[in-house]
């Protein structure tokens, strides 16, 4: 479809869905992968954000903190993986671009100008702060769709995001 007064094929935004023998609802099925699809972004921008504070972090305390960011990396890509799997496995699509993930991650931008390790301390806790906080309403709004295994997901991931809080404030806590 082409508008008169641009040569550019104007676009028009389908949720594509596969057919599958999965025998959770149809309708459910769509809003599941949409919320999927919404936590994914977050997933892979907080991806991305350990990995900027594993790059740039330097400080008396380098190698531990570098090291950490990395573990906390692989943790999160292994989120990223389960989540965008869920979301196939329902019959969807995986909308996990770097321009999908701009548009639609909740996660607040990280610091590029952050270098001291308390500086990415911060800045990675509280991502994942708010990452575990829209994750925790992840586990209320698939149990509420009626696919708990999507919920289970979610909860696994939030077992595992609380640890990794727990391990980067634990740099901080030590100063009250």
């Amino acid at each position: 479809m082409r508008s008169s007064t641009d040569s550019k094929p104007v676009r028009q935004r389908r949720k594509i869905m596969f057919k599958t023998k999965n025998d959770l609802p149809e309708s459910t099925r769509v809003k599941v992968i949409e919320l999927l699809n919404a936590r994914l972004a977050d997933s892979i921008d907080l991806q991305t954000q350990a990995k900027q504070a594993h790059w740039n972090v330097k400080g008396p305390h380098f190698i531990g903190l570098h090291e950490l960011f990395d573990k906390i990396n692989e943790e999160v890509e292994d989120y990223v993986d389960d989540i965008a799997e869920r979301a196939v496995q329902l019959g969807g699509v995986a909308e996990g671009t770097a321009r999908v993930v701009a548009k639609r991650s909740t996660l607040q931008e990280y610091p590029l100008n952050a270098v001291e390790g308390r500086t990415h301390v911060d800045a990675l806790s509280s991502a994942l702060a708010a990452f575990g906080k829209v994750i925790r309403q992840g586990i209320d709004q698939a149990d509420e769709l009626g696919d708990k295994d999507t919920a289970d997901l979610f909860t696994e991931i939030s077992r595992g995001i609380d640890k990794s809080v727990w391990f980067v404030e634990a740099h901080l806590q030590a100063e009250r």
